[in-house]
């Protein structure tokens, strides 16, 4: 058995102490190390410019030129033994570099091997779609517009696959809020009952964490829940809050919900 490890310090540690804290690279290695992706990246060499080459966590990592990501994702299909498409998305370094980095994660089950092709875009610059090469690469291409805002050339069907089509801002730039913006606290209320029911509703929860039983009309009325339909006008019956089955359980005390204290201070 393993030895024990006391465990009564693990809440005070932290896992991080700064908001914007970047994880340390893994260490890189020489792509003439392994002798299969020396040869690929021969291969890649003789028909592209390739800005970059290392291997890193067992998988080889190739940066080229933007404009050439189709043509060398058609070598590793057809010529290189890598035909599945495992991922493909979008990260956002506006901040930094005013750059989008693009990358597709590639396998070969015959090699055993994984290897990642990466290039980077002008936030307001096009990238080819590789969908003809790889079927999955359709919805992950929309994925990274919905998400990004990244523009794919000649996709079959360039649409919005997550978020509403009429949907403002995008959700995975560092710069969108984590709550969203007002257009996303209004969206729900303005078109379902329209804006003048603002007042009445009050903008969307969009934070998980939290539930509000008076945020919207009877959506979250913990406490006070009633039939859909049902005239409240004379107010509301009250619902006890009962956190556990009836009777509770052995040795536990029951939780009273007139005793429980909310939390504001969430970094406490």
């Amino acid at each position: 058995m393993r030895a024990y490890t006391p465990k009564d310090d693990v809440q005070k540690k932290s896992y991080y102490t700064d908001r914007f804290w970047v994880a340390p690279q893994v260490p890189k290695y020489d792509v003439s190390q392994d002798a299969v992706f020396a040869a690929d990246l021969e291969a890649i060499k003789a028909k592209f410019d390739v800005l970059d080459a290392y291997i890193q966590v067992n998988q080889m990592v190739v940066v080229i030129h933007a404009n050439d990501n189709y043509a060398v994702l058609e070598l590793l299909k057809n010529e290189r033994e890598y035909p599945q498409l495992s991922e493909m998305s979008a990260i956002d370094w506006l901040a930094s570099e005013g750059k989008f980095e693009i990358f597709y994660q590639m396998l070969s089950m015959a090699k055993r091997k994984r290897l990642r092709i990466k290039c980077k875009i002008d936030e307001k610059e096009a990238i080819q779609s590789v969908e003809k090469l790889f079927r999955s690469a359709d919805w992950s291409e929309r994925e990274m517009y919905d998400m990004f805002g990244v523009v794919v050339n000649n996709h079959p069907f360039m649409k919005r696959i997550l978020m509403p089509e009429d949907w403002e801002g995008f959700p995975l730039r560092k710069t969108y809020p984590l709550q969203g913006d007002e257009f996303a606290a209004w969206y729900e209320v303005d078109r379902i009952f329209g804006k003048e029911a603002r007042e009445i509703i009050g903008p969307e929860n969009r934070d998980p964490a939290r539930v509000d039983r008076y945020d919207t009309q009877r959506f979250s009325r913990l406490g006070h829940e009633v039939p859909f339909g049902t005239d409240i006008s004379q107010g509301e019956p009250d619902t006890p809050l009962v956190y556990q089955e009836q009777k509770g359980v052995f040795m536990i005390e029951k939780f009273d919900a007139e005793k429980s204290v909310v939390i504001s201070d969430r970094h406490r």
